[in-house]
């Protein structure tokens, strides 16, 4: 029997799997925002001191929720496609062994050598987060991204009032400050994975578990680890992008490197967009693949990319007419104002590339073809690092010129992979006549 993925018109599918995910990470922004709100009602110290542990948090779980997370969705999805069903009971142990490895590996790295509250007890108890996170892979790549983002939705109203008691305290109780945030985001974590493991277990996927009668294999662990790792390299040279633009903005001053601050919280603001839509292109790619129907992956693929460039493109778009009017609603400084101008204008037209390169990447983990994606992720870091770092030196055009090297970098990422698609669609059989193609 084929799968329901095959069968139903691809944009409703994809509206079906990316709608829940999206609308769970605008919530999720709201969350982080209130997280700021607590650190920053313990003073300066407290800001400084979550600085320095929040890029390691960030980059965790990054790398838990979309690349590891991705290689264990896609591999669901192809299973599934396949009609592997002994497979895909397999793949859930193997998934729930991988996160308690991780999670240990996590507890004991260089982030926890940081002399801070928060970071020993989050990473301590990383093996949570990382089971959450794989759990709720496993429901999307299986076709069910209402029940993750539901449990997500639940958890992040219940995270709000215990971090801020936690943290802040409440009545004559003082709180346990930065460990209290801490606390409060395992304490959901923990929660969320075991209503997960129910859902698992109660037979969402289509199936139920089993982990007596698994035996573990190097097959399953290598193509889990091979998407994961791979969407992993992208994802630390994303990171390291970030970092090395913000050294080069730095040098023009503090004014400018507010500025830039401003003008990228628009990127975080519209990633969250390409992971929602891309995380359903994982799974409908995935289980395509599975079904050796490549043409409808490649259609499905094509469909979430352009939807994913028209929705963050219209974002981009509508800051770049008005740059002034967001810039003034973080700041009055004209100085900054000004630089963040400049970046707005010249890099958020461009957002929508970005964001179709993003959708493309997370469909090419449901492909199990990342070749593309990473060498896209490199050459993104080359332009816009190497670019900048060349303009300021040898040119005199100044933080326009840096602005520049970070918008041609979204250009060349995004034109990569759509480019390298569009020349070489994957694997193109002839579809059986029983999958519908209207989208």
């Amino acid at each position: 029997m084929s799968h329901p993925l095959l069968i139903a018109p691809i944009g409703r599918s994809l509206l079906r799997l990316a709608g829940p995910t999206t609308a769970l990470m605008l919530v999720q922004i709201l969350v982080a925002v209130a997280d700021v709100y607590f650190v920053g009602r313990l003073g300066t110290e407290a800001l400084a001191g979550i600085a320095l542990v929040i890029p390691f948090v960030t980059l965790m779980a990054n790398i838990a929720n979309g690349a590891m997370g991705g290689g264990v969705a896609a591999s669901m999805a192809r299973a599934l496609g396949a009609g592997r069903i002994d497979d895909a009971r397999a793949i859930v142990m193997h998934a729930l062994v991988l996160a308690a490895a991780f999670g240990l590996l996590g507890g004991g790295g260089v982030a926890l050598e940081q002399a801070l509250s928060f970071s020993h007890v989050w990473f301590t108890g990383a093996v949570a987060i990382w089971a959450s996170s794989f759990l709720a892979a496993l429901l999307r790549g299986g076709g069910d991204a209402t029940t993750p983002s539901l449990y997500g939705f639940v958890a992040s109203l219940t995270y709000v009032p215990l971090a801020g008691v936690l943290t802040l305290g409440v009545a004559d109780w003082p709180g346990l400050g930065l460990a209290g945030s801490a606390i409060a985001s395992l304490v959901v974590a923990t929660a969320t994975a075991l209503a997960l493991a129910r859902a698992v277990w109660d037979g969402r996927l289509g199936f139920i578990p089993s982990v007596t009668n698994t035996r573990l294999r190097r097959d399953i662990f290598r193509e889990i680890l091979n998407v994961g790792f791979m969407g992993s390299l992208t994802t630390v040279t994303a990171n390291l992008t970030a970092m090395l633009v913000t050294g080069l903005v730095g040098r023009f001053g503090v004014a400018a490197l507010a500025g830039y601050g401003i003008g990228a919280r628009l990127e975080f603001m519209v990633a969250p967009v390409a992971f929602g839509i891309g995380s359903g292109l994982t799974t409908m790619v995935g289980v395509a693949a599975g079904a050796g129907v490549w043409r409808r992956a490649v259609k499905a693929t094509w469909v979430g990319g352009l939807a994913a460039f028209v929705a963050i493109g219209l974002i981009g778009w509508t800051v770049a007419l008005l740059p002034d009017a967001w810039s003034r609603i973080f700041t009055s400084d004209s100085a900054v104002i000004a630089a963040s101008v400049s970046y707005i204008t010249r890099v958020a037209p461009f957002y929508c590339l970005f964001g179709l390169g993003l959708a493309l990447h997370f469909a090419s983990q449901g492909a199990g073809r990342m070749a593309v994606p990473v060498a896209a992720g490199f050459a993104r870091l080359i332009v816009a690092t190497l670019g900048g770092w060349m303009i300021v030196e040898h040119t005199q055009l100044g933080l326009g010129g840096v602005f520049g090297a970070i918008a041609a970098g979204m250009i060349v990422y995004g034109c990569l992979i759509a480019g390298a698609l569009l020349i070489a669609p994957w694997k193109n059989e002839p579809e059986p006549v029983t999958v519908a193609t209207s989208t």
